[in-house]
């Protein structure tokens, strides 16, 4: 029976993974530079030329308001990490014969984790012109020499058709705007060329709305992965076509290493409260374009919003424009490899996948290569030797992304390593350092070879993802290659705990709900089924998690509650029963001593900023229980189920930014005390 219910699920969920496996594209009509979009086209460049005064407009004066986020992404995931947010207001002037001028007359920032972020003027900036005949950007640092799709002579650098027809609501207009989008991309990609759409008025051939990004030529900085720009003009008084709102997206790697994380800006500006043909200081535009108010006066302006209000509306997701600007931008370039970063690199999973030590493998060196197959295909290849059981390991996975909702994942991995427990105890560096100084080793470490497919499918702008995976996998036990750490023969290494060897048939179908991130508040939640058979015999496991925070409007204050259980049914390996104990589930009592095929846990814990950024009291608390049948638990790995709920309690500081904790804790029913020392959960992944 028990076999029957495992392999009858794991049939379910590999037909709908297999079912869910489709290409996703889209196909815009009309034809490329056919004669009715040429003359939209050259329309529009009369347009554009025009001098303004022709319209009875002499000069304005408007206000911006806005954000820059700088912030940690990560490819494969939509974990997002904010390193710093700016608040910015503008003073935005323009007069003929085209002078223009900007002043910053509010900026303030706070920073989240160490940096020493400086940006360019122009991303801090509105854009006036729609950029001019040649798009620079970054102060020409980023972009420098792309030719306007309108500028003089375009015909020669650029196809164009018309994709859609379609009415618009914009800001200062009375009634929706009809306008066609009409499609850009360059005649060659090893030049610095706009790929992206222009949104015309159908009346006067204006420019409404430009969503673009660059050929891989136009970047100038190496470390650009992409710029995505979306600039929206309004209709103030019914005659002006003027800047509304703009949105900058920049993406930046080492251009030598694939690394998980790249470093995100993205500026988001707001412009209104427009004021025409009024007097202006005579000496209003002299000097530089662009200047900024004293320190104090910016820091002390009086802003209509928190500086943390926009992430609460927006958050650090691409927002549906930018997403959909990528996918376009693939299919005008013939799915061609559109990033500025090498398509061959040195690749690191994470910091440990080069150096790492602990009992199982001794010490481990690894390295590995990342090559773009294609615009959304990427072959990720690594390797790496363990010089206690004499070993190597292999790794590879081939990562498809169609559009931004679809990822498909194939993985094949040789020796690679696991670990049992129902998470990480402290981030991989954490573990080498303690592991090599004080024969603390947090892995309960065994080894997989196999090959497995994944699905995961994630909404652009939405925290909801699915995740379907089937996976085959050869288990083999780990065995003590050290006795005792490196600099200390008297810190002896705990006995590795062995898992039964053999073969796993697994599925896994997950539903995902990731909390906004760096918002003040709300929840996250994951639910997954593991359906699987261990040499033949089925099994079930599924798990709930869920959490919520809660922060205060200025981020010192912040309280998090999470919640786990999960349980275990049929012939269950002992590789997939629940451990708790110690740094990571239940502190103040001996790392993962206690088991289950069955659990409950529920954390709490609660911080307060007290020396700026660089002192953060935290004070925390775990409930957990275990159960299990007689004879379920390994009788050579030395646990026990809970005996009923056992508590843990501590306290402790977050240093520099909360990114080095330093913890005290207590079991209160037969536990010890321990010291904890752990980084932020946030960064475990990268280390």
């Amino acid at each position: 029976m028990r076999r029957m219910i495992g392999n009858r699920t794991l049939g379910v969920v590999f037909f709908l993974l297999l079912a869910c496996v489709r290409p996703l594209a889209g196909q815009a009509s009309g034809e490329w530079n056919d004669p009715r979009t040429l003359d939209l086209i050259e329309r529009a460049r009369v347009r554009r030329a025009a001098p303004r005064a022709d319209s009875g407009l002499t000069n304005y004066r408007a206000n911006a308001t806005g954000y820059v986020y700088f912030f940690l992404d990560r490819e494969d995931s939509d974990e997002r990490t904010l390193v710093k947010v700016d608040q910015i207001a503008l003073e935005v002037y323009w007069a003929q014969p085209n002078r223009t001028k900007q002043r910053i007359v509010g900026l303030r920032d706070r920073s989240a984790l160490p940096n020493r972020m400086r940006y360019h003027l122009d991303h801090l900036t509105v854009v006036q012109d729609e950029f001019g005949d040649v798009i620079r950007m970054g102060d020409g640092d980023e972009v420098r020499a792309v030719p306007h799709p309108v500028a003089p002579g375009s015909e020669a650098i650029y196809d164009f058709r018309i994709a859609d027809s379609l009415t618009l609501h914009l800001a200062g207009a009375p009634e929706p705007i009809r306008v066609y989008e009409v499609e850009v991309r360059p005649r060659r990609l090893d030049r610095p060329a706009f790929i992206g759409s222009l949104f015309l008025d159908r009346a006067s051939a204006a420019i409404v709305r430009m969503n673009f990004t660059f050929t891989p030529a136009s970047y100038v900085d190496p470390r650009l992965d992409y710029i995505r720009v979306s600039l929206d003009n309004g209709l103030w008084e019914g005659r002006y076509w003027l800047p509304n709102e703009q949105k900058v997206e920049l993406r930046r790697q080492v251009p030598e290493l694939a690394f998980p994380a790249g470093g995100v800006i993205r500026g988001t500006l707001r412009i209104g409260d427009y004021r025409f043909n009024e007097e202006l200081p005579p000496d209003l535009f002299r000097g530089a374009r662009v200047v900024a108010m004293p320190r104090s006066l910016r820091e002390s302006y009086d802003f209509d919003a928190g500086l943390y209000d926009g992430l609460a509306e927006e958050g650090l997701s691409p927002t549906p424009d930018l997403s959909e600007l990528r996918r376009q931008a693939i299919e005008l370039a013939g799915k061609r490899y559109l990033s500025g970063l090498p398509r061959l690199r040195l690749f690191l999973p994470n910091v440990s996948s080069v150096l790492r030590y602990n009992r199982a493998e001794s010490l481990y060196l690894g390295a590995g290569a990342s090559y773009a197959t294609g615009a959304s295909s990427h072959l990720e290849a690594s390797a790496g030797y363990a010089t206690g059981p004499d070993r190597l390991s292999l790794a590879g996975t081939l990562r498809l992304k169609p559009d931004d909702t679809h990822t498909v994942r194939f993985r094949a991995a040789r020796n690679g390593l696991r670990d049992l427990g129902l998470r990480p105890g402290t981030a991989g560096v954490l573990n080498t350092l303690s592991a090599a100084v004080a024969g603390e080793d947090y892995l309960d470490p065994y080894f997989a070879t196999g090959v497995g497919l994944e699905l995961e499918r994630r909404v652009p702008g939405s925290p909801w993802s699915t995740t379907l995976a089937v996976d085959w996998e050869e288990h083999r036990a780990a065995a003590l290659e050290d006795s005792t750490s490196i600099f200390d023969d008297q810190a002896r290494f705990r006995p590795v705990r062995a898992v039964p060897e053999g073969s796993l048939l697994a599925a896994r179908a997950a539903l995902h709900r990731l909390r906004p991130p760096a918002t003040t508040g709300g929840w996250s939640g994951a639910f997954s089924l593991e359906a699987g058979a261990f040499e033949g015999a089925g099994y079930l496991r599924p798990v709930v998690e869920a959490g919520i925070i809660r922060k205060s409007g200025d981020r010192r204050a912040a309280m998090e509650l999470r919640g786990a259980a999960g349980l275990a049914i049929g012939a269950v390996p002992a590789q997939k029963l629940f451990l708790l104990g110690g740094q990571g589930t239940l502190p103040g009592y001996p790392y993962r001593g206690f088991a289950g095929d069955r659990f409950i846990l529920a954390e709490a814990e609660a911080s307060r900023e007290i020396l700026g950024p660089w002192v953060r009291l935290r004070g925390f608390g775990a409930v957990g229980w275990t159960g299990a049948d007689a004879g379920a638990l390994p009788a050579d790995w030395g646990v026990a189920t809970t005996d009923g709920l056992r508590v843990g309690v501590g306290a402790g500081l977050g240093l520099v930014y909360d990114v080095l904790r330093l913890d005290v804790a207590r079991g209160v029913r037969g536990g010890e005390w321990q010291v904890i020392v752990s980084v932020h959960p946030s960064l475990w992944d990268i280390l």
